[in-house]
């Protein structure tokens, strides 16, 4: 029998649906079928829009939402997340790609194949590795901070697309802007006409009947008001151009480019696409699973996502990541299981063999109408100010990754994001906070209180640390202690409140080991009480307890001031005035009058 669970256990850690498969009922599996069906019609514009972005051929944005949301759904830990093409992605794609190869040729592909096993394996590694809490060490600030900048760069690379101009491809922010500043006498009415009634058109259905699915109903207005101006003024006038027709066929086999010289001009841009796609993932499960109830796995999630992009990438399809849109939809729609994205990743195959010839209608103008949409969709003006309220420090976070995103290359503004919200990070947790505290003679309990203006014993300091002692927090703590030796050189006595310390590392404990030398070198002494496991078993590890003194170490406040009292010089504790312990009794009667 413990066999047969071993070999249970191990299997459903190979293969990690079958925990949740037996369980699916026929009416989870009806509703798991309408919302996948939902989301694979929402995701045929989409994944056209953003391969548009990455600079791919429009079909391989459908492909990437096939066998990646199926694989994703299938091995990751969410109920809801629906993975395939997204906008941070696409873009960070193309700005990593477009310095190596032409977008939309061959070799631009092929680097993009490359680019998503890279990123699958070093999320499928970080995953069986166990470090699915990395992600809860970069700021949701990052995320915010690059996708307004992505919006804004998005919109910007497009202006050719809605205005009908000429703007060379790749170039920064203010060179496309310089640009298009340039062509402005020489915008296209008809093709700016079909952008602006797409744009409108996706803008009103969405505001005023939110029910049907505004991206689909643009697109189809936006290509019948072309058709119409072609047959009122003639196509050589208006110069409407078309996305074409796209291949009505499931994703082909693909292989990507293994050379070393590929690997190493990809192997930055992979990192820092695999930090932010997973920060995406991750915090997209989180948010729905809070909804849902359901606890997610990170570790698993990751395990998930790299699997995902390693088999996408011999699919046809270029990066995938958790999608906020097609998620939160996929959960507003009835989705139960994770059943529902392996639905919308097949029956978009079946969807696409059938209208993919209809794209041969689609302006270019009007992709750009929608991109614009999905741009100003991404600019999260609630969660900024929120952010700019909250902290200066988030702000900083935000307003480094927005600008890197605007004016750097876009991996390097997610490295700078991230690093800055590490620095911050390590420099909040590198100065736990230190309060006095002192026992409360107003009290019967006579409880410990942070209250300044409580008298404190001239011989005993009892000071409370939050935060962990290691290596990089213990100067803070050694500066603290040397201010209370220079100022209250007679409080011969430390006795530290350990109840926020969970740990401390070498470093930490020869600083402690350190100061109670000196302290009973000037005839003190140093005390730690309400010692939690985790701190009684680093300072055994490390060999400080013995040098501290075990007798020093205390669990309750009682036990530790009837100890320490004992040791104080009662010639002092006679003229005392403060009194603040039971154990030092009323006033002399000669004092009191």
């Amino acid at each position: 029998m413990h066999t047969l669970r071993v070999q249970n256990t191990m299997l459903v850690r190979l293969l990690p649906f079958l925990s949740w498969l037996p369980r699916v009922t026929g009416r989870d599996l009806k509703s798991d079928f309408i919302a996948g069906l939902t989301g694979a019609i929402v995701v045929l514009p989409q994944g056209v829009a953003f391969a548009t972005i990455a600079g791919m051929p429009p079909e391989y944005g459908l492909y990437a939402g096939m066998i990646p949301a199926i694989i994703a759904a299938l091995w990751g830990s969410s109920w809801h997340l629906v993975s395939g093409p997204t906008t941070a992605a696409s873009i960070v794609l193309y700005s990593a790609l477009s310095a190596h190869a032409e977008p939309g040729s061959m070799d631009y592909v092929t680097l993009a194949l490359t680019m998503t096993f890279m990123v699958g394996v070093i999320e499928l590694a970080l995953g069986l590795a166990r470090m699915g809490a990395l992600v809860n060490f970069i700021s949701h600030s990052v995320i915010v901070g690059f996708t307004a900048g992505a919006a804004i760069l998005i919109a910007s690379k497009q202006l050719k697309n809605f205005f009908g101009v000429e703007i060379p491809r790749g170039g920064h922010l203010h060179e496309i802007l310089i640009h298009f500043y340039h062509q402005i006498p020489h915008i296209n009415g008809y093709v700016t006409l079909t952008a602006l009634i797409t744009l409108l058109t996706g803008i009103g259905i969405k505001r005023w009947v939110p029910r049907l699915p505004p991206m689909i109903v643009a697109m189809v207005v936006g290509s019948l008001a072309a058709l119409a101006l072609n047959a009122i003024f003639g196509p050589e006038r208006t110069m409407i151009k078309t996305v074409g027709a796209l291949p009505a066929t499931l994703p082909p086999l693909s292989s990507p480019d293994f050379s070393f010289d590929a690997i190493r001009k990809l192997a930055a841009s992979a990192l820092a696409v695999t930090l932010f796609a997973l920060t995406e993932a991750v915090s997209i499960g989180r948010a729905l699973a809070a909804r849902s109830g359901q606890r997610i796995d990170g570790n698993q999630e990751f395990i998930g996502q790299g699997l995902s992009n390693i088999f996408g990438s011999f699919f046809s399809g270029y990066v995938a990541t958790g999608s906020f849109n097609r998620s939160g939809l996929n959960y507003q729609a009835g989705a139960k299981t994770p059943l529902a994205a392996v639905f919308a990743g097949a029956l978009l195959m079946v969807i696409v063999v059938l209208v993919a010839p209809l794209a041969a209608y689609l302006p270019n103008a009007a992709m750009a109408g929608i991109l614009f949409m999905v741009a100003w969709g991404l600019i999260d003006f609630h969660e900024i100010k929120h952010i700019f309220r909250a902290s200066k420090q988030e702000m900083a976070i935000f307003a480094t990754t927005f600008l890197g995103a605007l004016f750097l290359e876009l991996e390097l503004a997610i490295f700078a994001g991230i690093m800055l919200s590490l620095v911050l990070y390590l420099m909040r947790v590198s100065r736990p906070q230190i309060r006095r505290y002192t026992p409360d003679p107003r009290l019967h309990t006579r409880s410990f209180s942070s209250d300044p203006t409580l008298p404190e014993c001239p011989q005993l300091k009892f000071v409370r640390i939050d935060g962990s002692l290691f290596f990089g927090s213990i100067s803070h703590i050694q500066d603290y202690f040397a201010r209370i030796e220079e100022q209250y050189p007679q409080q011969k006595h430390l006795a530290i409140l350990c109840d926020g310390i969970n740990f401390v590392d070498l470093v930490g404990g020869e600083a402690l080991v350190e100061e109670a030398r000196k302290r009973r070198a000037r005839g003190g002494g140093l005390y730690l009480i309400h010692v939690k496991q985790g701190l009684w078993e680093s300072l055994d590890r490390c060999g400080c307890l013995d040098d501290i003194d075990p007798g020093h170490v205390f669990q309750s406040k009682q036990a530790a001031i009837i100890a320490i009292y004992q040791k104080l010089d009662k010639d002092v504790c006679a003229t005392c005035d403060a009194r603040i312990f039971k154990e030092c009794g009323p006033k002399p009667k000669a004092e009191q009058t």
